[in-house]
């Protein structure tokens, strides 16, 4: 996730226009229109969002057919490749590279979005599931601010240095094919999926040092027994199976739909709202610097609370103070020539809104679907999740400028619906999965997916056969 290329083009925005105008006129002799460089920098800017759509929907396969460690690994060959087409495009005199260079990043980050989570929340035990799964979140932060900081003019955010900017993901790809052949691969993949409990068992004890893990892995074959030899389902199995149909609802409406609380939004107004409480336009991107480490220290600090608090609680009450500091960022904005101290106001709420985030669903929704889907219908549910998400931040990147048009600042009123929907959602539906099993969970979620007479009968049987195969 370090120094992704989606957030370190955007300071590049003259630099590869320019690169764009001189490469065309000394291909074909005459100067490009300006709607030709936009073009060509909107193909830059947008292409990676299509090749996030690959990448996720190859996640699924990857995971079932190499495992989860070697998917991984395999995610590094398009992104080492992505870095060296855009490390070079100057060189070659070709902005073509950029565009393809583009595509192989965002195929490397639609793929590793899913991968790093399912790997990291497989291999944490129990009562650190939640806190280890919410690193993917951290590190993601971590990367916007690492890709802000070498932004900077004084790094690398100079024309003469640009396509190294590009390139700079290349480090912490190489970082990890250095150490991850190291490391062994999900326990849960070695004994469910392979078959196998002795490589389970080594990978138990070099992942969590010595001790008496037997309990863990106890769960992890009740719930092979559970699935009974069955093959990991695909999505179009995810879509029509009633049996995790409310495990469906929640992954849509509370992890694959995170595009709709507003963030990436808030992000794109917050230039203007520093601008407007005075901050000269030559420093905005250092307090950018300030919203990435705030999305950081947030992040840090749900990894403290998510097995205190809960995943629960903490998704409403975030939910809530977004919504709220979504409708006063309304009135600020609105009001914002009628009072000196009202510009401020939305600065503070920009920082509030961006570090409820990271406390509440940008942390919390990474072990989600690792809890909520047993070991057969995860990687199907996380490429669900992958598809949906990449899609509608290309659609909100399309529809998000006429919306500013047509409602200004009531734009935010969308959003504030949404967080206010998801705190009710979460309050009253999803089941508490804190320090629960996989099957445990499967059952909260089994009194909601089936109801009536037919229903409960088919939800005994259901709860029958968990406490046989947890007896076994």
């Amino acid at each position: 996730m370090l120094t992704s290329p989606l957030f370190v083009c955007f300071f590049l925005l003259k630099y590869i226009q320019s690169f764009i105008h001189e490469t065309w006129l000394k291909r074909y002799g005459s100067s490009p229109s300006a709607d030709m460089v936009t073009l060509m920098w909107s193909l830059i800017v947008s292409i990676y969002s299509i090749g996030g759509l690959l990448g996720s929907s190859c996640a699924g396969f990857l995971c079932v057919r190499f495992g989860r460690k070697k998917a991984m690994l395999l995610s590094n060959i398009p992104a080492l490749l992505g870095a060296a087409l855009m490390g070079l495009s100057r060189l070659c005199g070709s902005f073509e590279m950029i565009i393809a260079g583009r595509l192989f990043s965002g195929v490397c980050g639609g793929l590793t979005q899913n991968v790093h989570i399912m790997y990291a929340g497989e291999c944490a035990p129990r009562r650190l599931r939640g806190l280890i799964a919410i690193t993917a979140s951290t590190f993601s932060a971590l990367g916007k601010f690492v890709g802000f900081a070498l932004g900077l003019r004084e790094v690398l955010g100079v024309e003469a240095l640009w396509p190294v900017l590009l390139a700079a993901n290349a480090v912490p790809v190489l970082f990890q094919l250095l150490t991850l052949p190291f490391f062994p691969d999900s326990p849960r993949y070695l004994l469910i999926d392979l078959k196998d409990k002795e490589a389970c068992i080594k990978a138990v004890k070099q992942l969590w040092g010595d001790g008496d893990h037997m309990a863990e892995i106890n769960d992890m074959v009740s719930e092979q027994r559970a699935i009974g030899g069955q093959k990991a389902k695909g999505v179009w199995d995810l879509l029509r199976d009633r049996a995790v149909r409310w495990q469906l609802i929640t992954l849509l409406l509370v992890v694959s739909c995170i595009q709709l609380l507003g963030a990436n939004v808030v992000y794109s107004y917050a230039y203007s709202i520093f601008t407007k409480a005075g901050i000269p336009p030559a420093q905005t991107h250092y307090v950018s610097l300030g919203i990435g480490t705030t999305e950081i220290l947030s992040t840090v600090l749900c990894g403290f609370l998510i097995e205190r608090a809960g995943r629960k609680t903490l998704l409403w009450k975030n939910y809530a103070v977004m919504a709220l500091a979504l409708g006063l960022l309304t009135v600020t904005l609105s009001l914002q020539d009628s009072f000196f101290w009202v510009p401020y106001c939305s600065v503070a709420l920009v920082f509030i809104f961006i570090m409820s985030f990271g406390i509440g669903p940008g942390g919390v929704v990474c072990p989600l679907i690792t809890e909520i889907f047993i070991q057969s219908y995860r990687p199907a549910a996380y490429v669900f999740n992958g598809v949906v998400n990449w899609i509608q931040l290309f659609i909100l990147g399309l529809v998000f400028p006429f919306l500013v048009q047509g409602l200004g600042n009531f734009c935010f009123i969308i959003f504030l619906t949404y967080c206010l929907s998801m705190a009710i959602f979460v309050l009253l539906v999803l089941p508490e999965t804190k320090g629960k099993t996989m099957l445990q969970v499967k059952e909260e979620f089994n009194r909601l997916n089936y109801r009536g007479k037919k229903g409960q009968a088919a939800l005994e049987q259901s709860q029958c056969s968990v406490v046989t195969v947890t007896r076994l």
